[in-house]
């Protein structure tokens, strides 16, 4: 299956493999958590996240930064600088490499981010451009947000959209594929400006200011459900997840229902999802809107009682009991 690797896997064959023992380091590797915390020993944090992107290929390089800077946003850190291993098909014409630095540059302006290091390659057996990114900030110590922060009694915030990044890679890579379904062509142009809406720096970084987030998680890989499920896991908690409260664009609903997708398990990077106390959500809510953004009320976080997510649907509950939840784009890559 494609995807990440599954927990018990890392957890036996990865976690157990770590090198020396640092006390410095105060989150390492972890199911659930976005990035590793570091205690810098003068009251500061370092803050490092690494990742990939595999399920893109014409939005390459603007996702590349975005997607690894909002995790370090979400532990309430700014993102300041940014290294990518880039592997290019062996055929790549110069315009691609172009094309995605260009796009690296532009999202590093956007959030006043430096390129500061990385690798650049042609790989045989490629069919298309992957890359390897990484994001640091730094930030005091007493103000970082882990993802197992979420208490009994929090409600679940969603910020903007369900399946945004999702949405905008479909409507580009998959165009051809969405004319055949009989998708407007307006629709498609429409959902391709989602990428713009990826970033969700401005929003995690105004809750961790006010200290209204116990807990914040970037939705990716696994689209909401797969978030609210990591989230759970690393708090030890179970979410209970109002999918008819979930927000969800017209041009996400369009492009799912033509291809048979389901639009809460579509990557989600755009949404941030996170914990509020019950007293302070009218006020973290508040602090969303008026960045200009959207951000609902859509759950509950509710002591563990064995299952992770409770997704109650028209009155239906489904138990998600899987940290990891099978992202939908695999399934076009795949395909």
């Amino acid at each position: 299956m494609s995807g990440k690797v599954p927990p018990r896997l890392l957890e036996s064959l990865v976690f157990t493999k770590l090198g020396t023992y640092d006390p410095a380091v105060l989150v390492g590797p972890a199911v659930g958590e976005d990035a590793a915390i570091i205690d810098l020993g003068n009251g500061s944090a370092l803050v490092v996240h690494n990742d990939a992107i595999s399920g893109a290929s014409t939005l390459l390089g603007w996702l590349a930064v975005h997607i690894v800077a909002n995790d370090v946003a979400t532990r309430g850190v700014k993102p300041r600088w940014f290294l990518m291993t880039l592997f290019l098909p062996e055929n790549a014409s110069p315009s691609l490499l172009e094309n995605i630095m260009s796009q690296v540059d532009s999202a590093a302006r956007e959030l006043e981010m430096m390129v500061v290091g990385g690798h650049t390659e042609t790989t045989p057996g490629l069919e298309r451009p992957l890359v390897g990114t990484t994001a640091i900030g730094v930030a005091p110590l007493n103000q970082v947000v882990s993802t197992k922060g979420a208490r009994v009694g929090d409600f679940v915030i969603l910020t903007k959209y369900a399946g945004i990044e999702g949405t905008a890679v479909i409507c580009t890579d998959f165009c051809h594929l969405l004319v055949e379904r009989g998708v407007p062509r307006e629709v498609i142009e429409k959902g391709s400006r989602l990428v713009q809406r990826v970033s969700v720096v401005p929003e995690a970084l105004a809750l961790a200011e006010k200290r209204l987030a116990t807990a914040m998680h970037d939705p990716t890989e696994g689209g909401v459900l797969g978030g609210a499920a990591e989230l759970a896991y690393a708090s030890k908690k179970t979410l209970e997840l109002w999918a008819d409260k979930v927000p969800i664009l017209n041009e996400t609903r369009a492009v799912t229902e033509a291809l048979g997708l389901d639009p809460l398990k579509l990557i989600s990077s755009g949404t941030l999802i996170a914990t509020v106390p019950a007293s302070r959500v009218d006020e973290a809510i508040e602090v969303v809107k008026n960045l200009n953004l959207e951000a609902s009320v859509v759950g509950r976080v509710k002591e563990w009682n064995g299952h992770l997510v409770e997704l109650i649907k028209g009155g239906t509950v489904t138990h998600v009991d899987d940290v990891y939840v099978a992202d939908e784009l695999f399934k076009l890559w795949k395909n």
